[in-house]
């Protein structure tokens, strides 16, 4: 078999809105207001009748109930489908989303309903040595990796550097509030611009360093 480029895309934020509905949730089922505007995310999610700003360990019960029975709530960001899809013809392509792995079967459900029917991998923490575990097993020619969180952009190019690393904020209400990593090859927040990088790094086929 020959070798192929290789996709290795996030999901949230990158595939599928996730903050926008999230917030819708907790509104409804929870009382809480999610700031998505203010840009201080610490201090973001308030309970609406007190105002008081919810703590770390009320935070992460919420996000893990919002993944255990919500996901049908996100929709996709705006040309991702379409762009994945068309890229895949001239490459693999694999999701790597920061899940437990008892969500994995969720998220490949919910996937699946939007049309990306691709190898989903769950992670927790830095994605750069799970990365390193998946290049190994496609042994791809060239591959790039897109991301909406700055660390896990930083943790790629820590484990295997020789990786295109292009950050993405498919949220417009979040990008604009949220800078550039400095280990991102690029910034680009659409795909109908992200498509057209991801290819010609494809077409040249050269990892990052070569």
């Amino acid at each position: 078999m020959s070798r192929r480029p290789l996709l290795v895309t996030d999901c949230d934020e990158v595939l599928l809105h996730m903050v926008v509905p999230f917030a819708q949730w907790v509104d409804e089922a929870h009382h809480v207001h999610f700031d998505l505007d203010s840009g201080d995310f610490v201090n973001a999610l308030r309970h609406k009748v007190s105002g008081i700003a919810l703590g770390h360990e009320e935070i992460w019960p919420l996000l893990r109930g919002f993944f255990a029975t919500e996901m049908h709530r996100q929709y996709p960001i705006d040309g991702a489908i379409e762009s994945v899809q068309a890229l895949a013809e001239q490459a693999d392509v694999v999701v790597l989303t920061n899940l437990h792995d008892h969500e994995r079967d969720g998220r490949i459900d919910q996937l699946r309903a939007v049309g990306v029917e691709f190898p989903v991998f769950t992670n927790q923490g830095g994605k750069g040595p799970l990365l390193k575990q998946i290049i190994a097993d496609f042994n791809p020619t060239v591959t790039v990796f897109v991301d909406d969180l700055g660390h896990n952009h930083a943790s790629v190019a820590e484990h295997v550097p020789d990786v295109w690393r292009l950050h993405m904020v498919g949220e417009p209400r979040l990008a604009p509030r949220i800078i550039a990593h400095p280990t991102a090859h690029a910034r680009i927040d659409d795909w109908a611009t992200a498509r057209h990088w991801i290819a010609e790094k494809f077409e040249g086929g050269l990892p990052h360093g070569q």
